[in-house]
């Protein structure tokens, strides 16, 4: 049985990131791009690419994991060891190390797949914090900038630029786990067919990104025509016009909600882990 561990020069209870890094390593290596079209070289790279298929998939690998430890702790070999002795005692022992390094597999699987949902949702929440308050702030028009004093104008202006940058981290973050660039290192050698793609291209992603932030406002903006009576209401909590200093005021609150509804979920996560 191949053993793609052995290929990826990784041990069996390497973490996904580990391996990823393997083979990143291996394929920069040995692409036969690098390497002046060699076919063994072309040969080494199609196994390395074979293994991560294999083991850069959660329930992939855990199949393979299980195949392994069938062979491994196969009761029906033959001889002096204790892996293949037919001793009562020698097939118990056997079990209960299958079951162990079986059980192993399976928390390690469910620990990958918490952390795979956990890194989704610190992508997507803060995104969707971002549109939706992108769509409150352009609609209700908000003055609590102009009105505060210059301590209130500090707070607030800290913490827009420690929203960005929050924001700018977990976009970075999810392009990375999510995107790719479209000069992988699979292309010169693997099919579409053959190989895990990440879902969504990078210059794709960023033009959604912006887009869909564009879409937000001007939707924000279309629902604050039918609230224009707040501004005439309440002057001194809404903007009713829409001049320069709405427009840049209104900038102001996305990224403060996204970062107090962003540490809100860590929070909350951390007790309901």
């Amino acid at each position: 049985m191949v053993n793609y561990y052995d290929i990826l020069k990784v041990s069996p209870q390497a973490s996904g990131a580990e391996i990823k890094s393997a083979y990143r390593r291996l394929a920069r290596k040995l692409h036969p791009d690098a390497n002046q079209g060699s076919e063994e070289t072309a040969l080494k790279f199609a196994a390395i690419a074979e293994a991560y298929e294999i083991l850069g998939n959660t329930k992939e690998r855990s199949r393979y994991d299980k195949r392994i430890l069938d062979v491994q702790y196969s009761q029906n070999g033959n001889g002096d060891s204790v892996f293949a002795s037919k001793n009562r005692h020698a097939k118990r022992w056997r079990q209960m190390v299958y079951e162990k390094r079986y059980n192993d597999i399976i928390d390690r699987m469910i620990a990958e797949e918490r952390a795979e949902a956990t890194a989704f949702q610190k992508v997507v929440y803060p995104l969707v914090a971002l549109f939706v308050s992108a769509i409150i702030s352009s609609a209700f028009k908000p003055r609590l900038f102009a009105e505060s004093g210059v301590i209130g104008r500090i707070i607030i202006v800290s913490l827009f630029v420690v929203g960005v940058i929050h924001i700018a981290g977990r976009i970075r973050d999810g392009f990375e786990r999510y995107t790719e660039i479209d000069d992988d290192i699979h292309d010169s050698i693997l099919v579409e067919g053959e190989r895990k793609r990440k879902p969504y291209s990078r210059l794709a992603a960023a033009a959604a990104l912006l887009g869909g932030l564009i879409l937000c406002f001007a939707l924000g903006l279309l629902i604050g025509t039918q609230l224009g009576f707040l501004g005439k209401a309440r002057p001194d909590l809404f903007f009713g016009t829409l001049r320069l200093p709405e427009c840049l005021e209104m900038l102001f609150y996305p990224p403060i909600v996204t970062l107090l509804v962003d540490l809100m979920h860590t929070f909350v996560s951390k007790f309901e882990a």
